[in-house]
């Protein structure tokens, strides 16, 4: 069903044309775009005709049509205005919006596809037949892109990415639920990780200067069938979860960067407080002072390095080093030990991800 805003904007634009007065109403007699508020007074002939064999007809000095969408009446338009064009414009008209309901009709044939596709709603069997009834090829390069922003709840921003992308066939943009828009982009086969990033932030710079607020995206990997779209689709799920936790200050995350943060991700709740427990006696790391947080995550931002680490911090090597020791003493772990680093390192991200989860629960 084509949208009553669409409508209007098409019959405005084809009356500026063709200087004919037009009028849409449904088979009720009900007007939904009209260019002259006269005419709305003729839903009640229009609901006459519209229960009459004739496909064309003319009453009371306007033209009516009927226009169908597969064999079914779906609209009455009404032509009015001086001259012996308006019957031709009529036609012209009607034909014109028969065309936007086919191709409404089959953009929401393929929207309904690609939706089931990625909520894995389709049998392998119904997903390769029902692609090719619509046209869309099966194996070519993918990946699948969430669009979040504080404005998500907001139906413009569907329109706004569809309009972004243009009448581009080839890339989808759909939305599963009321927070996020997705986008399913085709590739070229020399489309890397850089080009697929690079076009990613041109969305969200876009979005930023649509005015939209705290614009997040975030994609899976690259898949070669259209089987698999529903994987990426996941895989950019979870990267935009888990990129909310560990990469809270960048606004574009693929899967493929996550690290070990997609596996804490995946940890049940009551296992990450054993672990807390057990390597730092029931304290939390988060527990510590400004000073030797800062000290810790400049350490670990400079693998380890304890000249680069103090020069950054604008200290004396010895002055880091005697924090080090003292943390040490306190946690039993020593950072400049790689093993130990990666302990306390993952102990860091453990607290991160349990505080996350909290906050969900208030």
């Amino acid at each position: 069903m084509i949208s009553n805003q669409i409508l209007q904007s098409t019959i405005e634009g084809l009356k500026s044309i063709a200087r004919v007065e037009l009028c849409v109403m449904d088979t009720d007699g009900k007007a939904v775009a009209v260019t002259a508020d006269e005419m709305e007074k003729c839903g009640r002939p229009a609901a006459e005709f519209a229960r009459s064999p004739a496909d064309s007809q003319e009453i009371q000095g306007y033209q009516y049509f009927k226009i169908f969408d597969e064999q079914q009446l779906e609209y009455i338009l009404i032509a009015g205005g001086i001259g012996e064009d308006v019957y031709m414009v009529g036609k012209m008209v009607a034909f014109q919006i028969q065309n936007l309901l086919v191709a409404y009709k089959e953009r929401f044939d393929k929207d309904n596809f690609i939706k089931n596709l990625l909520l894995d709603n389709l049998l392998l069997v119904d997903i390769y037949s029902r692609a090719k009834k619509l046209h869309i090829q099966t194996d070519v390069k993918r990946v699948a892109l969430i669009i979040e922003t504080d404005n998500a709840k907001d139906s413009n921003v569907l329109e706004t990415m569809r309009t972004y992308f243009g009448s581009n066939s080839k890339d989808f943009v759909t939305a599963v639920d009321e927070n996020n828009v997705i986008v399913v982009k085709d590739l070229s086969e020399s489309d890397s990780a850089k080009e697929i990033d690079r076009a990613a932030s041109g969305v969200a710079a876009f979005l930023e200067k649509e005015n939209y607020r705290n614009v997040r995206i975030a994609y899976g990997t690259t898949i070669g069938e259209i089987k698999d779209v529903s994987r990426s689709y996941k895989e950019a799920r979870m990267a935009l979860d888990v990129g909310k936790i560990f990469f809270e200050e960048r606004d574009v995350i693929a899967y493929s960067e996550l690290g070990i943060g997609r596996l804490i991700y995946q940890l049940p709740i009551p296992l990450c407080k054993m672990f807390i427990k057990e390597i730092f006696d029931g304290k939390s790391p988060d527990d510590f002072d400004e000073e030797t947080l800062t000290t810790i995550n400049k350490f670990f931002e400079n693998s380890l390095n304890v000249s680069e680490t103090s020069r950054q911090l604008f200290i004396h090597r010895n002055t880091l080093v005697y924090r080090l020791d003292k943390l040490q003493k306190s946690t039993g772990l020593d950072l400049r030990v790689f093993e130990d680093a990666i302990t306390f390192k993952i102990a860091l991200m453990v607290v991160k991800y349990m505080k996350y989860m909290e906050s969900f629960e208030y």
